[in-house]
């Protein structure tokens, strides 16, 4: 029998936070700009779960097959769960959970499609792409950063307000901004300590692709540029005053851009990648936060 600590594990069950936050941002925005539903917005989050959970898994299935796995150096942020290392799930186990993950997603989507029509239609395809594809294609061609980008980013915060009332607004389009510039510098800080562990195992992520000071200055320039993102928006009038807020867990990044700016040749801290999970959080926590108490100021 399988045991549930297993499933957490290859499922990375600490990292599954993300999509609440990404849920949370898009329906807020999506309340700006238009309509809000709970049903929508529940059913979404339960989408983007299953699909997480699936690329999680698949991802861990194909590490352990290429070796990936066996020459990590694991940390709570990045490295693997050591879950199939130690015995605890098979490959194929693991491969058959992450393909139910993403049937659960696909069924998700296939409601959304008759209830939105033709506009989902390019997030199912989208959709399926990066999350079968993230793992063996993508990640291998240079394409993984931009790819979770999209799928944990970007596509969810819009995709959560095209399904609340068939239409995007501005304001989730300006919040999908941010979301797609931190999940992306999430993937790319947490490549440096596996950077000669994914060499070997034939992945072509920026780290390598590019080397190590190249990398550290697109994270730097990608970091900043989500604060820039937030307020521009505001400024264009495309989210509200309070939304500022959200720029403040830019200050948990201070390490990481010194380290980035500095010392990137050096091992990456592992203090350093948690406060890269946290900013990624925050953030997203208070633009929902910042619209939600613009959306309570306007309807007083």
């Amino acid at each position: 029998m399988i045991k549930i600590s297993a499933i957490a594990g290859v499922a990375r069950l600490p990292f599954l936070v993300l999509p609440f936050t990404l849920v949370a941002s898009g329906a807020a925005a999506g309340s700006w700009g238009g309509v809000f539903s709970w049903t929508e917005a529940l059913l979404a989050l339960v989408g983007l779960l299953a699909l997480h959970a699936s690329v999680n898994m698949l991802n861990e299935a194909s590490d352990m097959r290429s070796g990936i796995d066996a020459n990590t150096v694991r940390t709570p942020f990045s490295g693997g769960s050591g879950t199939l290392p130690s015995g605890a799930m098979s490959i194929r186990t693991t491969r058959a959970l992450g393909l139910t993950a993403a049937a659960v997603g696909l069924a998700v989507g296939i409601r959304f499609f008759y209830t939105v029509g033709l506009p989902m239609i390019p997030f199912l395809i989208i959709g399926a792409v990066l999350t079968l594809g993230y793992t063996d294609l993508l990640a291998r061609a240079g394409l993984g950063e931009a790819a979770a980008g999209l799928g944990l980013g970007a596509l969810p915060v819009v995709g959560i307000d095209l399904v609340m009332d068939g239409v995007i607004s501005a304001a989730s389009i300006a919040a999908s901004v941010p979301a797609f510039l931190m999940t992306f510098n999430l993937l790319l800080l947490n490549e440096f300590p596996d950077e000669k562990a994914d060499r070997a195992g034939g992945r072509r992520n920026l780290v390598i692709l590019l080397g190590r000071a190249v990398a550290a200055k697109i994270y730097i320039l990608v970091a900043l540029g989500t604060p820039v993102s937030i307020v521009g928006a505001i400024l264009l009038g495309v989210l509200p005053p309070p939304a500022l807020i959200a720029v403040l867990p830019t200050l948990l990044l201070v390490p990481g851009i010194k380290w980035a700016a500095t010392d990137s040749s050096q091992p990456l801290p592992v203090p350093t990648l948690g406060s890269n999970v946290l900013w990624n959080l925050a953030t997203n926590t208070l633009l929902t936060a910042g619209i939600g108490i613009s959306l309570w100021l306007h309807s007083s």
